[in-house]
């Protein structure tokens, strides 16, 4: 019964929230000011941690140190993805007055992704305990990989998947959308660049969810913990949305972040492979995440690389 309540209560409070944020704290077709970024950056910040406390409150700590760490992962692999998503934006050169609403349904149709993965992730991880091995390799290989590597520099959307899945099975418009999402000519329906970008936002998120579910699960490995491995990725994949406001005009003061990122998902994936033989406390993990990220921002800050990345333009 106590776990039907905190289900009611998180899905309770992800519905106001989503009132709240849209009705109060965001306005159709406006510009979202550093300020009002500001303010909704920590709104959901805030949530997430009220959140925690009412995890502590009613299972204990080792969940909610599982919860907050798993938060903390995510919310920090979303500050990477804001990078491919400035690049997105200026690709269609998506006027600011646009912002808020696409990221809001992009954001929207990357939830029900994330939902259909950790339902299958948590199925998989029930029946074959061993792809947790799998899931611990292919995180060490990927953080390798990032860590040698600018991929926000490389993303380059005429040449990514998404887009060219669209182009080929879309009935698309490159005419100018006027906020719109879907224009008529001849009596057919054209998606505009609009709805490229929020699709695009939406399917390119499958590719992000390859690293952060397997992550997520090292962090919270059983399965039958569903409710903190979905609210960790929502509150964070929902906060994404002003964090994209805040940090859009500052992504070039973190050119290291990648490699913090990259340092803990070799962690995760190395703790994977040894958690049979080298069990390893939680708050062990919280704090290697709070250390790469802190330290691979405050390096960002004092050691600049040459060139920088692309600012958005209408």
């Amino acid at each position: 019964m106590k776990i039907e309540m905190i289900y009611l209560v998180f899905g309770a409070v992800v519905i106001l929230a989503l009132i709240f944020d849209l009705g109060l704290l965001s306005k159709k077709n406006t510009v979202i000011s550093l300020t009002n970024a500001l303010t909704q950056t920590f709104f959901w910040v805030a949530l997430s941690f009220l959140f925690f406390a009412f995890i502590w409150h009613e299972n204990g700590k080792t969940d909610a140190v599982q919860y907050i760490s798993a938060y903390l992962l995510e919310w920090s692999l979303s500050i990477d993805n804001i990078f491919v998503f400035i690049i997105i934006f200026s690709f269609f050169k998506v006027k600011e007055n646009s912002y808020s609403r696409v990221l809001l349904l992009g954001i929207l149709m990357a939830i029900v992704f994330r939902i259909v993965f950790i339902a299958l992730g948590s199925e998989l991880v029930a029946r074959f305990g061993w792809i947790m091995y799998i899931f611990g390799a292919f995180l060490v290989y990927t953080g390798i990989k990032m860590f040698g590597s600018s991929e926000e520099a490389e993303f380059n959307p005429e040449e990514n998947w998404a887009y060219r899945f669209m182009r080929k099975f879309m009935r698309t418009t490159d005419e100018e959308p006027d906020g719109r999402f879907i224009i008529m000519k001849n009596k057919k329906a054209y998606f505009t660049k609009l709805a490229m970008v929020v699709i695009m936002l939406g399917l390119i998120d499958i590719v992000f969810a390859l690293d952060s579910i397997p992550a997520v699960f090292s962090i919270i490995p059983d399965p039958s913990k569903k409710l903190l491995i979905y609210s960790s990725n929502i509150f964070a994949v929902l906060g994404l949305r002003s964090l994209f406001f805040l940090l859009r005009g500052a992504a070039s003061k973190f050119d290291y972040l990648q490699q913090g990122i990259a340092i803990v998902l070799v962690f995760i994936g190395v703790k994977m492979l040894v958690a049979e033989w080298v069990h390893l406390p939680e708050w062990v993990s919280l704090l290697v995440i709070l250390f790469c990220i802190a330290g691979a921002i405050v390096y960002s800050i004092y050691h600049k690389r040459k060139g920088e990345p692309k600012e958005i333009t209408e």
